[in-house]
């Protein structure tokens, strides 16, 4: 059970901070997609793929005092930012995780709009779809997201970069 939550914590250490819920869950989606043992299961939600068992993990690991998560007032909404704590740090020192160069994938993500990685996530949660199909799909459910034909050939050659660095660097 602790080795799951001990790659959540090396996740988030690997990032320094996550700010926002919508973006941990994300990197965490994509992350597995490209082949890191992330076990959390996730389904379509409304911002794309989702997983219950990783914000149960999170909160979990707040309350065991792994992880700061603080509360911030964004304009009208409330914004979310994780790092670890100390007892974090000592618990990932008794608990190594083996994710070899997952931080530069995270480093790289972390770096992206929640949005754009909404797209790349949803893109591949569809991934066995042809990409006509997968393009309809998106414009259905994220009409509100207006995302561009551009923005989704981004996402896939986005997705192509990860795969090829998680490839190289393992």
């Amino acid at each position: 059970m602790l080795k799951d939550h001990a790659k959540i914590i090396h996740a988030i250490a690997a990032s320094d901070e996550i700010v926002g819920r919508k973006k941990l869950q994300k990197m965490i989606y994509i992350a597995k997609k490209i082949n890191y043992p992330f076990h959390e299961k996730f389904a379509f939600h409304f911002y794309g793929p989702y997983s219950e068992e990783l914000t149960l993990r999170i909160e979990e690991l707040c309350n065991m005092g792994f992880l700061n998560e603080i509360k911030e007032k964004k304009g009208g909404y409330y914004q979310y930012r994780y790092t670890l704590t100390e007892s974090g740090t000592e618990f990932l020192e008794l608990n190594k995780v083996n994710m070899p160069h997952l931080k530069d994938c995270l480093v790289d993500m972390n770096g992206q709009s929640a949005r754009f990685l909404e797209l790349v996530s949803t893109v591949l949660y569809f991934e066995d779809l042809p990409k006509e199909e997968v393009k309809e799909k998106i414009f259905t459910l994220k009409s509100k997201q207006r995302y561009t034909e551009e923005e989704i050939n981004q996402a896939y050659y986005y997705i192509d970069t990860l795969n090829t660095k998680a490839a190289i660097l393992s």
